[in-house]
């Protein structure tokens, strides 16, 4: 295997990911396997994955678009001979006996309610994801890892005071998920000071790409845009939101694992330059000519936000984005496009796809 940067060949590392079958996880797991590292991903698959996928109020070829996206999620992890534990982290006993069986090298945690406005309906799961699953891998990892990475979001730093904010900035979540994010990140920091764990934390925003079906923004323009729907905006457009390719991100993820500098250090880890939601309609609906876009009222909850700077990471870790919105989102939907000639005549009938338009 040929490795890009001798900086990142993770050859004799073994990295545990904590809630890692995920649209971030698994697209981490084939880039570290990829460098060399040896790899183990323990998920109950019970959040926005194939437990819950059919609890959903989504319609059946919606289900079967996002089952096949899962069984290739699956079937990637296997080709790269990705370990895969199915056990649910809140479970301390069973998370420190795969431990034990795994010897982790680097933690790295992602298991959470993944979305704003769900984590604002249901408080009560997200803590429970959040809070107990994060505190049973800090308790398993204190003196046994070199490295804990944790996932947190851009959603801590709340309405955005300024058109860009850093990793100073200080820190007002709206929401459930903002907030548990920011306890969180309170939680490492303490570990880090009272039993010396190594740590890094990582702020993503705005997160797109291949084999997501969180329903973030983008895949849901693209969706609507594919079967002939219009795109709904919510709000006037104008907000500036940080959007960020998920191979970006993952490069990001490893160039903190691969450096000691990163260490005891929150990041943020984004393209660095913010774009409208009526300029992505724009990007999506220009390659699906004749889409329509109406608006919508604006979610209260929903804070101000702009670009994360991401000099900090630049010069600490050597991070470098490389996929700005004209690039990525080309490339997604380029994806979408292969995913669906996949399909039969009847499913791409039944969603009313328009592939080559």
């Amino acid at each position: 295997m040929e490795f890009s940067s001798p900086d990142l060949d993770f050859r004799g590392k073994r990295f545990l990911l904590v809630g890692g079958a995920g649209f971030i996880g698994h697209n981490l797991a084939l880039r570290l396997s990829q460098h060399g590292a040896e790899v183990g991903i323990l998920d109950s698959l019970q959040v926005n994955n194939l437990l819950s996928l059919h609890d959903t109020h989504s319609a059946p070829n919606e289900h079967l678009l996002y089952e096949a996206m899962l069984q290739e999620r699956l079937k990637l992890l296997q080709s790269a001979g990705v370990t895969m534990y199915v056990e649910d982290a809140r479970d301390y006993h069973r998370l420190g006996r795969r431990f034990n069986d795994f010897q982790p090298d680097v933690v790295v945690v992602l298991a959470a309610v993944s979305h704003a406005s769900r984590a604002n309906k249901d408080p009560r799961t997200t803590l429970d994801h959040s809070y107990r699953s994060l505190e049973n891998a800090l308790d398993n990892s204190r003196g046994r890892v070199d490295h804990f990475i944790f996932m947190s979001s851009s959603m801590v730093y709340g309405n955005f005071q300024t058109e860009t904010v850093d990793e100073t900035t200080p820190c007002e979540p709206l929401g459930i998920y903002g907030a548990v994010k920011l306890g969180n990140e309170k939680l490492i920091a303490a570990y880090g000071n009272v039993f010396d764990l190594p740590y890094t934390i990582i702020r993503p925003s705005a997160l797109y790409g291949q084999r997501c079906i969180s329903r973030r923004v983008g895949q849901i323009f693209i969706e609507n845009a594919i079967r002939g729907r219009e795109l709904v905006i919510q709000g006037d457009g104008e907000d500036r939101i940080d959007f960020t390719y998920i191979d970006d991100f993952t490069q990001g993820i490893l160039r903190a694992a691969s450096r000691d500098e990163s260490k005891g250090q929150i990041f943020n880890i984004t393209y660095g330059h913010a774009h409208t939601l009526n300029e992505i309609a724009e990007l999506v609906t220009s390659e699906f000519p004749g889409t329509r876009i109406r608006h919508t009222e604006r979610p209260a909850l929903v804070p101000e936000r702009g670009t994360l700077n991401v000099s900090k990471a630049r010069e600490l870790i050597g991070y470098d984005p490389e996929f700005p919105v004209s690039r990525g989102f080309l490339k997604y939907i380029a994806w979408y496009r292969e995913l669906f000639a996949n399909f039969d005549a009847d499913f791409l009938s039944g969603i009313g796809a328009q592939l080559n338009e």
